[in-house]
């Protein structure tokens, strides 16, 4: 038993990340060869699940069907790829309030809202879409079903050579041999994350977007990091190793890579910001509501705060009180309804500042006030969703005193 857990806690710890060795610059991706078809019996019956998979996302109920917005983020894809390239995707956008994209081979892109709330321009947006799509032009999906086929394959043969031994040796040697295995996959998927990587650079580096960007990215998912776990009163999470079945390079190392992969030459190029936030602006609201509900105050302030740091705006003003008033502290209500008030005098006519402060304010024993900019709340908005429940608060007895 002693020796089975210290091959197993051997095989489980973290292994540190190197620095990121000095390398050539990611070049541009050569010329495209055209729509490729899939090709074999794998790689056919892959494709058609993923179709079937796109007939249930095509009618998925939090799919984001805004003409704008999806044509606004493929032109970001198609800038980034070129529009050669760009032509063999079907871009959906999906309203899931996490950092994530992703590819299937057959050309389908998911773009999940929490990646556009929390990239700050066309070429951090640019970086990740350009990475997806590395893995579809290096079929990494079928590479990675033929790994999975082929190892699972190998330990059903060695769970039936265990079954026929013995001693208990026999069980010791395949669940050995599982986490190896398994542990050769995690390691195999990390590689195809850092092959990606280095073609979504490749593909900024020829773009007229910035390719540091890429970078920034990830150094921004760790300072999120760093302060979601500090609101959970949680050690700093590690940046710079490995966890054996870890499916992705740390972040950390992601950074460095990217960074020392940029053109240098690329560093003064536009990154698209002023375009990146004018086209989110419609969409900010919902996405940072949708956020707010994940109940991580550390991530969501940092997000709020980095969408403000060239001047808050009163949309801000109102997450950070939502944000606040989510929390429910003593004195997190009193800070929601000064944030509140901020929002109101940015914008008199915004109908969630004046709710937000009138609910805040009676939290806080201010009912007379709270009644007040309920009131203005439901004169703004009078056919608000919530306007009969606000109706009966400013009806109340008591409640203005």
């Amino acid at each position: 038993m002693r020796r089975r857990f210290g091959l197993c806690a051997a095989l489980l710890a973290a292994t540190p990340v190197a620095a990121a060795p000095a390398t050539r610059l990611a070049a541009p991706p050569p010329p495209y060869a055209g729509v490729y078809q899939p090709q074999g019996v794998d790689e056919i019956g892959l494709w058609r699940e993923m179709d079937e998979d796109e007939r249930i996302l095509a009618n998925s109920p939090i799919l984001i069907r805004d003409e704008a917005l999806n044509a606004y983020v493929r032109s970001v894809l198609c800038e980034t790829v070129g529009a050669e390239r760009c032509k063999a995707v079907r871009l959906y956008i999906l309203r899931t309030p996490l950092f994530n994209a992703s590819m299937a081979p057959n050309g389908t892109m998911r773009v999940f809202s929490g990646l556009l709330l929390r990239v700050r321009s066309e070429a951090e947006l640019g970086a990740v879409l350009g990475h997806e799509f590395g893995h579809f032009e290096q079929r990494h999906s079928l590479a990675a079903f033929k790994a999975k086929r082929s190892s699972t394959d190998m330990l059903s043969w060695m769970a039936v050579l265990a079954s026929m031994a013995p001693y208990a040796r026999g069980a010791y040697n395949y669940q050995s041999m599982q986490i190896s295995v398994y542990g050769r996959l995690s390691r195999f998927n990390r590689d195809q994350e850092r092959d990606a990587d280095l073609h979504g650079i490749g593909y900024l580096n020829g773009s007229p977007l910035r390719p540091q960007a890429a970078s920034v990215v990830w150094q921004n998912m760790m300072t999120e990091a760093d302060r979601s776990a500090a609101a959970r009163g949680q050690a700093r999470p590690r940046y710079d190793r490995i966890p054996f079945f870890a499916s992705h390079p740390p972040e950390a190392e992601r950074a460095m890579t990217l960074a020392s992969l940029a053109a240098p030459d690329g560093a003064a190029r536009d990154d698209g910001a002023a375009r990146y936030a004018a086209a989110l602006a419609p969409w900010l609201p919902l996405f940072l509501d949708d956020q707010i509900k994940l109940n991580d105050f550390g991530a969501s302030d940092y997000l709020i705060g980095m969408l403000g740091e060239h001047g808050a705006t009163a949309p801000l003003w109102v997450a950070r009180g939502d944000l606040y008033r989510a929390r429910g502290n003593p004195r997190d209500l009193v800070a929601a309804a000064e944030f509140y008030a901020n929002a109101a005098a940015l914008d008199p006519k915004l109908p969630e500042a004046q709710r937000g402060l009138g609910l805040a304010l009676l939290k806080t024993g201010h009912g007379a006030e709270g009644t007040q900019a309920l009131r203005r709340y439901l004169d703004l908005k009078p056919d608000a969703p919530d306007a009969a429940m606000i109706g009966m608060l400013v009806s109340t007895p008591g409640q203005g005193h």
